[in-house]
């Protein structure tokens, strides 16, 4: 694997309880210990069927995605943004199983991506938070954000990768999981 510092946050937001059904996708790139890119889609879901809690949560309707491409049609640029990179997430085995399913939902051949999570990041640099969800732990490192955008959660979660590095004083994001002997999944 590449052990570049090229990393890529990303963070879904859904319509329903179903892992195809992706209405939102934030990412923040990071290089060298610093978000370089923020980019943010808003997606029509394969199947329109949004649940009163999910909207709730993000703010997002059908009607603000009936007009947007569905995720086939992004896919060209969302993959620019991750191809390559070490993936991060904030609870990753949600927001890769909306990847990985919503790519199974258009056939699309998923590339060669590792990944890390960084509740589990979190929970080995800082032992002593009340939780470790994305709204708290932003708050002990005093990061303001949108919560529940999923361009502000992929900033969030960037930026807590980048507080961790300075705080284990490493030189970058492999070094950080070497030091906290933390493994990087791979998407299958």
């Amino acid at each position: 694997m590449n052990r570049s510092c090229k990393i890529a946050a990303i963070d879904f937001e859904t319509a329903n309880e179903s892992p195809t059904s992706a209405c939102s996708l934030g990412i923040a790139v990071i290089e060298n210990n610093a978000i370089t890119a923020l980019k943010h889609w808003l997606i029509k879901p394969p199947e329109m069927r949004f649940n009163n809690f999910n909207t709730y949560l993000h703010n997002i309707s059908e009607k603000d995605v009936e007009k947007k491409p569905e995720f086939y049609r992004i896919w060209p640029a969302v993959k620019k943004f991750i191809e390559g990179k070490i993936i991060i997430a904030h609870n990753a085995s949600f927001d890769i199983g909306v990847l990985q399913s919503i790519l199974k939902v258009y056939r699309i051949d998923a590339p060669e991506l590792f990944y890390a999570c960084t509740v589990s990041l979190s929970r080995r640099v800082w032992k002593d938070l009340e939780n470790y969800k994305l709204k708290t732990v932003a708050k002990n490192l005093e990061i303001s954000f949108n919560h529940h955008n999923a361009k502000e959660d992929a900033f969030a979660c960037a930026s807590i990768a980048i507080e961790a590095v300075k705080n284990l004083n490493v030189r970058n994001f492999p070094e950080l999981l070497d030091k906290i002997n933390m493994k990087l999944s791979k998407l299958s």
